[in-house]
């Protein structure tokens, strides 16, 4: 059973009355999904008919080439959404969708808020807007990643991430999501490599580290 009232809490739906939240809920088709750790929510070439909104736990969009090696593309936490873009574009996904932890999920079928009769309703206008700051954060955190991932060596591309994580917290002690395996998924490096130049980078000086917690010195 969903509750509106939790769901208050939630950026997407800041604003929303109980009782609007209610009548919104149906007519999203509202469902909510339990997925165990571990659990597969999608599969590269599944159609996703509906986006996803993660209410607890954490899921993980990993890309997978033909050999089954796999890259983390991004990691979704609480409040964010996922495969939003393949369900309004009614195609088949090109990622899967880990669940990194036991996770609650609502889907919604976001399609209804942007077709043209839905502008009428003033709700729809309002998550429609709320979705465009969405896909617009999605574009920089790409952008965010295609800046890191193109560096040449690790240590740049470590460089590069890390200076990203430190201006973000605007500390140069701050803590990054990922263990080594997902951060050397994520930049796209070999994680005993990874491990190597990490601790290279201690030894001249530039960082130190324990887990995924860093800080960085100025040069």
């Amino acid at each position: 059973m969903i509750e509106p009232s939790k769901l208050a809490s939630l950026p997407f739906f800041q604003g929303i009355s109980p009782e609007d939240m209610t009548k919104l809920l149906g007519e999203l088709d509202a469902r909510e999904v339990f997925y165990e750790k571990g659990s597969f929510l999608v599969h590269t070439g599944d159609k996703i008919p509906a986006a996803g909104l993660i209410l607890s736990g954490e899921v993980h969009i990993l890309r997978e080439d033909f050999w089954g090696s796999r890259a983390l593309v991004a990691q979704i936490p609480p409040g964010a959404f996922f495969g939003e873009t393949y369900a309004l574009l009614d195609t088949a996904a090109e990622v899967s969708v880990l669940a990194a932890a036991d996770t609650t999920v609502l889907y919604l079928s976001l399609n209804r808020i942007l077709a043209p009769t839905g502008q009428q309703n003033p709700l729809f206008a309002l998550l429609s807007r709320r979705l465009l700051q969405i896909f617009a954060g999605r574009n920089l955190t790409l952008t965010r990643k295609i800046a890191h991932v193109t560096c040449r060596s690790t240590r740049e591309k470590l460089l590069s991430f890390l200076s990203s994580c430190a201006q973000e917290s605007r500390s140069p002690v701050f803590s990054i999501p990922f263990d080594r395996q997902q951060l050397a998924d994520y930049l796209a490096v070999e994680r005993s490599a990874m491990s190597a130049e990490l601790s290279r980078m201690k030894k001249d000086g530039l960082l130190d580290y324990h887990k995924n917690h860093f800080r960085l010195f100025t040069k």
